[in-house]
């Protein structure tokens, strides 16, 4: 079956894209051939495929009138939304903060409930591996509500524990220290704000960045607190971490719970967490999962890969650990 569908020039423009790179993506997630010739996109393919391939075009220039931007990864989150009965336009919609050429918005459905989560809850955790946005995405929101003024500062942490270093072994001032850890949050920190104001308001405590550690003892009104890799903190730390919420407060923890760099006797605050607050009301869990990857493709194809890996080797796992008992 062959379908001709007329766009207008510029909705053509823009999904052609730099060098054909949109509608290379397009071809990628679509099961029939697709061609542009001017303003005249030509499907072949079977009549399923080809009816298929005319929903997932009509979306993607509907977002193009409305001014959304495309780039190769909207075309796989629209076809992911379509394929889940959910509208690529509400979900790429909902700009959570914009900042000069930065524009952050979902990207997937999971990432769309993530953020409405933090509108709707008073903690969220969002779990799931490498390349989801949960940091990136919870910043934006954090950003988002201290210039709204619904909170007056932003708290970012992070467990020192990574790679088994500890922060006294390490070279420096504190801040030196602790730079290594931090410095993710610093990046998409600098993102989102100009570095004038982002430094501006680090000095005035506006914006605070400190290990996890910092936070013993504390009660945190009026803030929006972001703990990330989470994975790495002991069910004592995450306890401490949750009991500092304060009033008028939003927290946000996220973590990767196949990448713990805990001592293997020590379980993770993360994983134990869930197992006593799941149905807790004001807290959600999110799971984020390989369709979920915002990054390059083949971080996804890792991420997949890395997950079949760990789905071989449970039976091996479960078996050395019931010789061992």
């Amino acid at each position: 079956m062959r379908a001709q569908l007329t766009l207008p020039p510029s909705v053509a423009t823009e999904l052609a894209g730099s060098e054909d790179s949109v509608l290379r993506a397009l071809e990628g997630h679509l099961d029939c051939e697709v061609f542009l010739r001017g303003n005249v996109l030509t499907l072949d393919g079977s009549e399923e495929d080809v009816k298929v391939g005319r929903e997932v075009v009509e979306e993607v220039s509907e977002l193009i009138q409305l001014g959304h931007e495309i780039s190769p990864g909207t075309i796989g989150a629209v076809t992911s939304a379509l394929d889940q009965h959910e509208s690529p336009a509400t979900i790429l919609g909902d700009v959570v903060w914009t900042h000069r050429s930065t524009r952050v918005a979902p990207k997937t459905v999971n990432q769309k409930r993530y953020v409405d989560s933090i509108r709707n809850n008073t903690i969220t955790f969002g779990i799931g591996p490498a390349g989801k946005g949960k940091t990136y995405l919870a910043m934006a929101m954090a950003t988002a509500a201290l210039s709204r003024r619904d909170v007056n500062r932003i708290i970012l942490t992070r467990p020192a524990v990574e790679a088994g270093e500890r922060l006294g072994f390490l070279p420096g001032t504190m801040m030196e220290k602790v730079d290594p850890y931090l410095r993710p949050l610093f990046d998409a920190l600098y993102d989102m704000l100009d570095a004038e104001r982002v430094n501006a308001y680090l000095e005035r405590g506006v914006i605070e960045v400190a290990p996890l550690a910092f936070m013993r003892g504390r009660t945190l009104n009026d803030s929006f607190i972001i703990l990330d890799e989470a994975q790495n903190t002991s069910p004592e730390q995450m306890k401490m971490f949750l009991t500092r919420l304060g009033f008028n407060s939003t927290m946000v923890v996220t973590g990767d719970i196949t990448q713990i760099d805990l001592p293997g006797d020590q379980r993770s605050g993360l994983v134990v967490v869930r197992e006593i607050l799941t149905g807790v009301r004001d807290i959600d869990f999110v799971n984020f999962t390989g369709e979920d990857v915002v990054r390059h493709k083949l971080v996804q194809r890792i991420v997949n890969a890395y997950s079949r890996h760990a789905q071989r080797q449970a039976p091996d796992l479960r078996q050395a650990s019931s010789d061992a008992t």
